[in-house]
């Protein structure tokens, strides 16, 4: 693991949904539950939203690579036993914001810097406190071949009754040569997401999600029962 490319900050995400008594109690909670987003939302925003990426401000030749998340590796989700359910999930991420900045001029390699920021949940059936995940940065062609790969790791360690945290990890040293003078970032990607299975890449792809604070309740639930 490269940790002079990493910066840790916290992270969280959670999962599934409840049963409830009435529909007053079900409207209740939908707005417990806006209130409670938007509370994250805003969080977010306020530690994340107006960061740049830390590069020189140089005269660039032209526009910096698009950096994006793909689409299905941007969320990790654990099933227990291989079941799509909110009991069965074990760990889980969310990667939620790429900020990114870039520097070139004359016929310089184009230098790349990012802040990636995740959301990190325990559910359930998960096991311990402690996570390692793994994800990947690649450069490619626009739409095109991947140029290169690499993976990093990410130890994330959950305090007592914790079930989300944020970790914010910034990449530098990402060098892109280019062909000529005139070749300029947009002819690039680069992109990010988790190492995941292709049973999670199936998941993401499909479209399908639980809610933020289905983990929360389903735990609670299990303790109760099991005192």
């Amino acid at each position: 693991m490269r940790r002079s490319l990493l910066s840790v900050l916290a992270l969280a995400l959670a999962v599934t949904s409840f049963p409830l008594e009435s529909a007053a109690q079900n409207r209740r909670g939908q707005e417990a539950d806006g209130q409670e987003q938007a509370s994250d939302r805003r969080r977010r925003e306020s530690e994340w939203g107006d960061r740049q990426a830390p590069l020189p401000q140089l005269r660039n030749a032209g526009p910096c690579p698009f950096a994006k998340v793909l689409y299905d590796a941007g969320r990790y989700v654990e099933f227990e036993g291989g079941r799509e359910a909110s009991a069965a999930v074990g760990y889980s991420g969310e990667i939620q914001g790429i900020s990114a900045g870039c520097s070139y001029e004359d016929d310089e390699p184009i230098k790349v810097a990012m802040e990636v920021l995740f959301e990190l949940g325990r559910g359930p059936a998960a096991q311990g406190s402690q996570k390692t995940y793994r994800y990947w940065v690649a450069v490619t062609k626009r739409n095109d071949a991947v140029i290169a790969k690499e993976y990093f790791d990410l130890p994330v360690s959950f305090s007592s009754g914790e079930d989300r945290t944020y970790v914010r990890q910034m990449l530098e040293g990402i060098v892109i040569p280019r062909a000529q003078l005139t070749t300029s970032g947009a002819n690039f990607e680069i992109l990010v997401g988790f190492d995941v299975t292709p049973q999670m890449a199936e998941f993401n792809r499909a479209g399908k999600r639980f809610r933020i604070d289905v983990v929360t309740d389903v735990a609670t639930g299990a303790a109760q029962a099991n005192p």
